[in-house]
């Protein structure tokens, strides 16, 4: 895989990250994503590739950096994580400095409820608020949101969990 000769935009290490909640996939849908994205030679960063010892935010952050596109995987508690929301507004930061391509899966959460923080995602970022959170940061996590949910992407409800993962590589990943 070459790297970029920019000196803005990091090398390119991975073909895809993959933002997602684990306790809502990990075991289903995403066992079943990382095994045809391995089938087709797509290099896909899943958070289990971080090493003992390495920071958290700082190895995530690198792998968002270093990777070709990114892939949300948005499901009912996404937006309860932190993490996920943090990793979110890097993602949307790349899309814009970058040109990251960023493509949003829809894992049995609607859309529009994503987009205006409706259901369990208003819910979500309330928590977050209340527990000493900052106002900031919240509308931050929000705005990413709903930039990221107004993407082209994919729909579980349209496409079907194995449908998702099933998708021609050329769909996904149009890139040589």
């Amino acid at each position: 895989m070459a790297s970029s000769s920019s000196s803005h935009v990091p090398p390119v290490k991975y073909d895809v990250f993959i933002s997602f909640r684990g306790t809502d996939i990990r075991h289903g849908f995403l066992s079943h994503l990382r095994k045809e994205l391995r089938q087709k030679q797509v290099d896909a960063y899943v958070d289990d590739r971080l090493e003992g010892g390495d920071e958290i935010s700082k190895a995530l952050v690198k792998a968002i950096e270093g990777s070709l596109m990114s892939l949300i995987i948005f499901s009912k508690d996404y937006a309860s994580s932190k993490w996920c929301l943090e990793e979110l507004v890097k993602i949307v930061e790349c899309m814009a400095r970058n040109k990251q391509v960023v493509i949003p899966v829809f894992y049995n959460v609607n859309p529009t409820d994503v987009r205006h923080q409706k259901g369990t995602y208003g819910d979500s970022l309330a928590k977050h608020e209340k527990n000493k959170g900052s106002l900031a940061k919240v509308r931050n996590w929000g705005s990413a949101l709903t930039i990221a949910a107004n993407l082209s992407g994919f729909h579980s409800s349209k496409y079907g969990v194995h449908k998702v993962s099933s998708l021609p590589s050329t769909e996904i990943f149009p890139y040589p």
